[in-house]
C-alpha cells in the first residue's frame, strides 16, 4: 500500500552535482547527508535548481526534525513522488540521508502512522542509483507486508421504498408527469457547471472538492406520478438541501482557510496551476486549478495560506477536475493592474471556518452545494470589497451595511489593494 508506482523509467547521468546546486544550501546539510548527495549520481537538474535549493535548506534547517516536523512532511508527501517536479533529484537525496538516523530508531507501528512518509523514503532507498552509491545508507525494513490495510468504507446503499400492495402500475402519462415535477422541483443537486471564467482569466481560481450526491425525490406510495411532488413517504425527511429556496445570501456559501501543500503548472494550458489544497479534510488536500499563472509567480505560491469557495460545483479545467474556488481580490482598475489572494487572519489553520459579520448571519450554515441555475454567488459577488483597511467585506446592495469576513481569529484581507473587487 505504501510503494510508489512510476509510469516510466528513470534515467541517471553520471556527472558530479555540486555545480548545480548552492553551496550554501549544501553547507546546511550534515557531513553524512552532504557526502550522499555529492557522490550519488543522479541526472542533471539544472532547470529545477531553485526549487531544489530551497528544499535542501529547509531539510538543512531542520524543518522536518522531531515528531511535529515528521507529520507535516507526512502531509506534505501525499500527493508527491519526489520533491522536486517529477524525478528524483538532490534534494530527495538530502532529505533521505537526514532522516535515515531517526527512521532507523522508531518502530514499525510508528511507521504506520505516517504512510506518505514511510512510502516515499522507502521508494527513495530502494533507487538503483543510491544502492549503487558507496555511501548509501542501510536499508530500513518497514514490513510493508505487515501494514494494517487502509479501511475503505462503502456509501451507504440508497433505501428503496416497497411500493405499496394493490397500487396501481404507472402509466407512461403518469411516468411523463413525475418526470416534468422533479424538474421543477426546488432543492435538488445542481446539475449545470457553475458560471466560471476562461482559463486565463484568474480573477478566480477553479479548485477542486468532493461532489455532493444528488437526493432522489421521495417515492409516494399507492400515488400516481403527479402527487410524487407534494406528498413525500411517511417519515422521510426532505432533502437538506431545501435552505436555498428564497434570496441569496451570502451565509449560503462555505468559505474556509486553505493551504497549498503542492503546486505545478498545468500540462495543457500556460495560464493554469494545479495546486494541491489543504483545507483540514480527513480525505486529504483537494486538487485546484486555478488561473494565477500571469499574476502570481509559483514561489509565492507555494505553502501559501488562502479562503477557498469550496461548494461550488466541480467542474473539468483542460482536462484536471476542479471543484470551488480560491478566493483572490483584482486591483478597483481591473486585472491588468495585478491580481492578489486574500489572506486568512493570522495564525489561522487549514479547515478553519469563514463567515461573515453581522446577527443576521450569526449560525448561519453554508449550503452542501451552490446552485449554480440559481446563480447564488453571482448575485452576491458583486457586494465583495476590499475597505480602506484592505479588510475584505461584503456591502449590502440594498442596506448599504458592512459586513466583514472573519473567522474567529480576525478579519481576512488583501495583501495591499484597497477598493478591489472579490471575484
Amino acid at each position: 500500500m505504501f510503494r510508489a508506482y512510476i509510469s516510466r523509467p528513470l534515467r541517471f547521468n553520471f556527472v558530479h552535482r555540486v555545480n548545480t546546486m548552492s553551496t550554501a544550501a549544501l553547507e546546511k546539510l550534515s557531513p553524512n547527508a552532504k557526502e550522499i548527495v555529492d557522490k550519488t549520481s543522479l541526472g542533471s537538474t539544472s532547470s529545477s535548481e531553485g526549487e531544489i535549493n530551497k528544499w535542501i535548506e529547509r531539510v538543512g534547517g531542520g524543518e522536518f526534525d522531531g515528531e511535529n516536523g515528521l507529520n507535516t512532511l507526512d502531509t506534505e508527501l501525499q500527493s508527491r513522488t519526489y520533491l522536486v517536479a517529477n524525478s528524483v533529484s538532490p534534494a530527495d537525496l538530502a532529505l533521505y540521508a537526514t532522516l535515515h538516523p531517526a527512521l532507523s530508531s522508531l518502530s514499525t507501528q510508528i511507521h504506520y502512522t505516517r504512510p506518505s512518509l514511510t512510502r516515499y523514503i522507502d521508494h527513495i532507498q530502494n533507487l538503483p542509483a543510491l544502492r549503487a552509491s558507496t555511501v548509501a545508507p542501510q536499508l530500513i525494513d518497514f514490513k510493508l507486508d505487515e501494514a494494517p490495510k487502509p479501511e475503505r468504507k462503502a456509501p451507504p446503499a440508497k433505501e428503496k421504498k416497497p411500493k405499496a400492495e394493490g397500487a396501481p402500475a404507472a402509466t407512461g402519462e403518469d411516468k411523463k408527469k413525475a418526470k416534468e415535477d422533479k424538474k421543477k422541483e426546488k432543492g435538488l443537486a445542481p446539475v449545470d457547471p457553475p458560471a466560471s471564467t476562461a482559463p486565463g482569466d484568474a480573477s478566480f481560481a477553479e479548485v477542486a472538492a468532493p461532489a455532493g450526491k444528488k437526493e432522489k425525490a421521495p417515492k409516494g406510495e399507492g400515488k400516481k406520478g403527479g402527487d410524487k411532488k407534494d406528498k413525500p413517504a411517511p417519515g422521510e425527511k426532505k432533502p437538506a438541501v431545501a435552505a436555498d429556496s428564497g434570496d441569496p445570501v451570502p451565509s449560503m456559501i462555505d468559505l474556509r482557510v486553505g493551504k497549498i501543500v503542492h503546486v505545478e503548472k498545468h500540462p495543457d494550458a500556460d495560464g493554469l496551476y494545479v495546486e494541491q489544497i489543504d483545507i483540514g479534510e480527513p480525505e486529504g488536500p483537494r486538487t485546484v486549478v486555478s488561473g494565477l499563472v500571469n499574476y502570481i509567480p509559483i514561489e509565492q505560491m507555494r505553502d501559501r495560506m488562502l479562503i477557498a469557495v469550496c461548494n461550488l460545483k466541480p467542474a473539468n479545467m483542460r482536462g484536471v477536475k476542479s471543484f470551488a474556488m480560491v478566493l483572490c481580490a483584482t486591483h478597483k482598475d481591473g486585472k491588468d493592474h495585478g491580481i492578489e489572494i486574500v489572506n486568512p487572519p493570522e495564525g489561522s489553520k487549514p479547515g478553519d471556518r469563514v463567515y461573515f459579520e453581522g446577527d443576521r448571519f450569526a449560525g448561519a450554515e453554508p449550503l452542501s452545494q451552490l446552485n449554480p441555475k440559481k446563480k447564488i454567488f453571482e448575485t452576491i459577488q458583486p457586494g465583495f470589497t476590499t475597505l480602506e483597511s484592505r479588510e475584505c467585506a461584503w456591502v449590502d446592495p440594498v442596506t448599504k451595511s458592512v459586513h466583514k469576513i472573519v473567522s474567529e481569529r480576525g478579519a481576512c484581507a488583501a495583501p495591499s489593494f484597497v477598493g478591489a473587487s472579490l471575484s
